[in-house]
């Protein structure tokens, strides 16, 4: 962080970064119940022994206890079972490879994610690091495409991908993208038989069943389905920064209470149409106060992965607009420098907080935005706890004019900002 000091100011922003009693008496009655139970079976033996008859095993031949299977046929199709054989075929497991020196590391920071290895070798060829799903959503000539999630094959040297009826082909990666954590994926196409269609995930209901298809735990499992309904057509869910492990923005994605487990991820989300209407991506396992979490699994909702996955194949990038800012949010600055340096109104509760100052051709920069100033709005919405900097200007589209609302020294102003596209000499976070 930059220490440069603010303004009026010798001091530079620091960010801040049932009874006991009640259990017992449980416990003791259950153990005293239990303790009754058990006398009970006991006198009750005792009991039997002593009136039982005294009529003996009989002797002979024991062909008389051999048993056979019936040969009643039962019809269990079910529209859940034909969803799944729609889709089956097109479901991949997904290989990163990775040098031995690198594939200590963990991949995937989403809880949910990938099943790493745990060989420690000192070779230096090329070693399973982790393993996650994908599915193959097209066909075209002599290449097939799967969609999967970025940190499936974030950190790979090599990529395989093990198609349903297990042949494995080598995978290479067309596009990826870490803010909604998607990749495609290329392929040879010589044994790819069926591909999967994308439904329109704005059509599904809550309640409605869902069905889950992956690798959970590894290729050793691959094509496992879990069933159960959409449990939120549209839940926000804090994204972070793998590296740095910050909250960077929002996703707003599908929730299911079907089994999420790791290796899943990237694998499809499928409705009873066996259409995928989400790419598994990660599962809530427990919440910030620890507390176990069950049946609480997400997915980046089809429409969104269409979208996506249509830019990676024509670019091989997302290409998002940035102002060239680097900053914090204002939560992690004290109220009291919020007054003494920031000379912020105690009305002011949210907003992000400029760490550095703009350079000259960058878009904040041309607008006279300075170091410590707050950004509040974006466009005439308001950066809040549901909406971050972030969320609010990947709405818009590079060359886009939006309005700016920030406070300078403690004034409100207002400036129109033309937005550019995200790039390293930005040297910025958005």
């Amino acid at each position: 962080m930059d220490n440069q000091q603010g303004p009026n100011s010798n001091e530079p922003i620091t960010p801040q970064h049932s009874g006991t009693k009640g259990l017992l008496i449980k416990v003791a009655v259950t153990a005293l119940v239990a303790g009754f139970v058990g006398g009970g079976i006991a006198y009750g033996g005792a009991n039997y022994f002593s009136n039982r008859d005294s009529t003996s095993v009989p002797a002979g031949s024991n062909s008389g206890g051999s048993a056979s299977t019936s040969n009643l046929k039962v019809n269990v199709s079910s529209q859940a079972s034909k969803a799944f054989a729609t889709v089956k075929p097109s479901v991949v497991s997904v290989i990163n490879l990775q040098k031995e020196s690198q594939s200590s590391s963990t991949l995937g920071g989403l809880i949910g994610g990938d099943s790493s290895s745990s060989d420690s070798s000192s070779s230096s060829s090329l070693q399973t690091s982790s393993e996650g799903s994908g599915v193959i959503y097209k066909k075209s000539g002599n290449a097939a495409y799967v969609v999967t999630n970025n940190h499936v094959v974030s950190g790979s040297n090599a990529l395989e991908v093990i198609l349903s009826n297990g042949k494995k082909l080598d995978a290479k990666i067309v596009g990826k993208d870490s803010v909604t954590d998607l990749a495609v994926l290329k392929i040879n196409s010589a044994d790819v038989k069926s591909v999967a269609t994308f439904g329109n995930s704005d059509n599904i209901k809550v309640g409605e069943t869902a069905l889950a298809i992956g690798s959970p735990l590894g290729s050793q499992y691959a094509t496992s389905l879990t069933e159960g309904i959409i449990s939120a057509k549209k839940r926000t869910v804090a994204t972070t920064d793998e590296t740095t492990n910050q909250q960077t923005g929002n996703a707003t994605v599908i929730q299911t209470d079907a089994a999420i487990n790791p290796g899943n991820s990237g694998g499809p989300l499928i409705n009873l149409a066996g259409q995928v209407v989400g790419i598994n991506s990660m599962k809530l396992a427990s919440d910030n106060s620890g507390t176990s979490v069950e049946g609480m699994g997400f997915a980046i909702p089809s429409n969104e992965v269409v979208t996506i996955i249509n830019q990676l194949i024509k670019n091989g990038k997302i290409v998002r607009p940035a102002l060239g800012i680097k900053y914090v949010d204002l939560s992690e600055v004290s109220k009291t420098q919020q007054k003494s340096i920031l000379k912020l109104p105690t009305s002011v509760e949210n907003g992000v907080v400029v760490m550095t100052t703009p350079g000259s051709s960058t878009p904040a920069g041309k607008a006279g935005i300075k170091k410590y100033d707050v950004i509040t709005a974006l466009g005439g919405k308001k950066i809040s706890t549901d909406s971050t900097l972030r969320d609010l200007l990947y709405k818009y589209s590079v060359g886009d004019t939006v309005a700016v609302t920030y406070y300078h020294n403690g004034k409100m102003k207002t400036e129109k900002v033309k937005l550019t596209e995200t790039t390293s000499q930005l040297n910025s976070n958005n």
